[in-house]
């Protein structure tokens, strides 16, 4: 009886006691969709969902208007980065003419792509090879640091030069890879702005500028990440069946 009263030894490691507490969840890491997002993002956002879609799904089976926006959307944001950042005749542009300019140029660059098919499928290529590049960089996070943002950026530039020349050299397989790669990650680009505010393309950026000691991702951004590949897998099947669908009934109609 004496023995069961006595009292408690204390020690000074807490962990046999804590063992069986879980631990608490991470702030960042709480899921929480934003209540009231911006009218103009958010637009701008459906609408690249839309051509998401379309690029998914349809990219070879809508080749020209694919090329088209291809072009249009690549040389506008070039354009525009350029004119909004940097100084132009020794003025700096505003916003409004900015974009005017950009959406010039971009116009004559879809045109261009349209209509010059090599063209078209030069820049798919591209495209595809800095798709690829931007989820290897991303998803290699955890087992590799870029020791200088030169490494992230020539492999990019190597990637996307390779990607063009293969898509030259076999454009139907490739081009039906590269739209739907291409339009995977823009919904989940999308995804991930109504999720968490663009935390995956945040973390790009930063790994693009190698910064050193980022905190880890979390569970979300990890599975919207391998949503993409799953995404582009599923597009490129349903355009193959398209296709597949679309030869057959020519090859019926020849035989009527």
């Amino acid at each position: 009886m004496e023995e069961a009263l006595l009292p408690l030894a204390m020690t000074s490691d807490p962990r046999p006691f804590n063992q069986q507490l879980p631990e608490p969840p991470d702030p960042r890491c709480v899921l929480e969709p934003q209540d009231n997002p911006e009218l103009a993002p958010a637009l701008v956002c459906a609408l690249c969902c839309c051509f998401g879609i379309i690029y998914c799904c349809f990219g070879y089976r809508c080749f020209k208007a694919v090329m088209f926006l291809s072009g249009l959307l690549s040389g506008a944001l070039v354009i525009f980065l350029l004119c909004h950042k940097e100084r132009v005749l020794e003025t700096q542009l505003s916003l409004e003419v900015s974009a005017g300019i950009a959406l010039g140029i971009g116009l004559l660059c879809g045109l261009v792509t349209m209509l010059v098919r090599s063209v078209g499928l030069f820049l798919t290529g591209l495209l595809l090879g800095l798709t690829l590049g931007a989820g290897a960089l991303l998803g290699t996070e955890p087992i590799y640091q870029p020791p200088s943002a030169w490494v992230p950026a020539g492999g990019l530039v190597g990637l996307a030069l390779l990607g063009a020349l293969l898509t030259l050299r076999w454009p139907r397989p490739l081009t039906v890879l590269g739209t739907a790669l291409l339009g995977a990650a823009v919904l989940v680009a999308c995804a991930d702005y109504f999720l968490e505010g663009l935390a995956l393309g945040s973390r790009l950026g930063q790994r693009l500028q190698a910064l050193p000691a980022l905190p880890p991702l979390c569970w979300y951004s990890w599975v919207l990440l391998g949503t993409w590949p799953a995404l582009g897998a599923l597009g490129a099947l349903a355009q193959w069946k398209l296709m597949d669908e679309e030869h057959g009934g020519h090859a019926n109609g020849k035989l009527v």
